[in-house]
């Protein structure tokens, strides 16, 4: 190999480094703006009530059978 091949092959290596470098940046700023918008939305969203259980709210006889008569 001689000097000039060398040289070409560290400077391209140098060149994929920094893409690389350079594409996890980006990748990283697309994932903290991402997080940014879902916590936008989830402190958007309305707050639910409490409710009570559903088995309270029906009548005692609601619930205690199935039919599987088909």
């Amino acid at each position: 190999m001689d000097a000039v091949s060398v040289a070409s092959m560290m400077s391209a290596m140098q060149q994929a480094k920094l893409q690389d470098q350079v594409g996890t940046a980006v990748m990283r700023k697309a994932l903290d703006v991402q997080e940014s918008t879902a916590q936008a939305l989830l402190s958007a969203l309305p707050q639910v009530p409490q409710q009570a259980p559903v088995s309270a709210s029906n009548p005692p006889n609601l619930g205690n059978s199935v039919n599987v008569f088909a």
